[in-house]
């Protein structure tokens, strides 16, 4: 097992009715900005439960942040920060209002030229504007880390940043909230989720037994429930175990002492911001085709995935190996998600071209966890995902 150092701040306050318990949690002489995005927590009473527990408490709100966080709306929501003398921020949604909420925490503090800046130069947030964070959409884990990524438009770039200025300072997680949310989006959640542990995971052997248990522990919990899951989001104890396992998919635990992969998130990025495809299904397009690439330095643990995930017994260890990377593709298909690109969008052509250059101009050359993945092996993956 590697060397780690491992420390996160956020307050978890999980289970039923707990969002009363913000009256709790925010300074009473707080001036909250409250970020949420198209509207549906006023159809399904979260809103409401909000806007109650904070009675006493001076809040502006900003709606319409949307999947996929966008920059320029962002640049407004700043702009009332700025103008209303704003000192805290409250996050109600999912990944993406969570991740907005990251940014203007940074964005609030920065005195560079310009917000774009901490994007673009990597800029770390060592101290943001305080935030917590009320969970409406199990995803992403966007509750109990310090990371982000932020889409913009025109010039349809989607990219990550971070610090460990930016971990929520509570989040709230009632899973009574899934009752709401569409098939698709459940969908996605567990996709989302899926793909955050196998990023931490499948990589190769380093003896990281506990580390390894915990992953496929998540694996295990998410293929298990996302049947009743789907079936009937009302079923609270799916939906609790669901929700704690896309929270702790991506909390920074599991990949502590082992190496990590992140390019199928790197790819994934891109088809989101040159497309518009939903985040959860470019990681289940790109996926498949980056492990068949890398089978080579892959298979043992895509093998160990296979035997403790799957329950594959037959064969040696390619034959495991290959069996399992058919086995994530199916389990993708069972939960409604797509794992070609062409089911998506007809204009693939060029696209694992562009992708590649726009790799190359970014220095971005070394990706993975050998940090052996080139420009040139993106293009033949995003290829294979066609």
């Amino acid at each position: 097992m590697n060397n780690f150092e491992f420390k996160n701040p956020t307050k978890i306050i999980f289970g039923k009715n707990t969002i009363e318990k913000l009256k709790t949690e925010i300074p009473q002489d707080a001036k909250v900005l409250l970020l949420y995005g198209g509207g549906s927590i006023k159809k399904n009473g979260i809103y409401d439960q909000v806007k109650t527990a904070l009675t006493n408490v001076n809040v502006i709100e900003f709606g319409g942040i949307p999947a996929n966080p966008e920059y320029a709306t962002l640049m407004e929501a700043l702009k009332v920060i700025k103008d209303q003398n704003i000192n805290y921020l409250l996050a109600v949604g999912g990944g993406s209002v969570i991740d907005g909420t990251k940014f203007l925490s940074a964005a609030a503090v920065y005195n560079g030229d310009t917000p774009w800046d901490i994007l673009t130069k990597n800029i770390r947030t060592n101290k943001g504007m305080p935030f917590g964070t009320v969970l409406t959409l199990p995803a992403t884990g966007s509750e109990m880390n310090s990371g982000a990524v932020i889409t913009r438009a025109e010039t349809k770039e989607k990219l990550a940043m971070g610090g460990p200025g930016l971990f929520p300072e509570f989040s709230i997680l009632d899973p009574q909230v899934i009752t709401s949310i569409p098939r698709r989006q459940l969908a996605n959640g567990l996709t989302d989720a899926f793909t955050h542990v196998l990023e931490q995971y499948m990589t190769y052997p380093i003896g990281a037994l506990l580390q390894d248990r915990f992953a496929e522990s998540i694996l295990q919990t998410l293929v298990e429930v996302a049947p009743s899951v789907l079936k009937d989001p009302t079923d609270y104890q799916a939906a609790s175990n669901f929700m704690w396992s896309c929270t702790m998919a991506l909390n920074g635990l599991i990949q502590k002492g082992v190496p990590t992969d992140w390019a199928v998130h790197a790819m994934g990025h891109e088809l989101t911001a040159l497309f518009g495809i939903d985040h959860a299904r470019t990681l289940a397009v790109i996926a498949p085709s980056h492990y068949k690439f890398n089978f080579e330095s892959k298979k043992e643990k895509l093998a160990q995935y296979g035997e403790r995930i799957w329950n594959i017994t037959e064969g040696n260890t390619e034959d495991k190996a290959y069996e399992a990377i058919a086995k994530t593709e199916a389990f993708f298909h069972e939960l409604g998600i797509d794992t070609k690109l062409s089911n998506y969008t007809k204009e693939y052509e060029g696209t694992a071209e562009k992708i590649s250059k726009r790799f190359t101009d970014r220095g971005w050359t070394a990706l993975g966890e050998h940090q052996t993945l080139t420009p040139e092996k993106v293009e033949k993956i995003i290829k294979m995902a066609y």
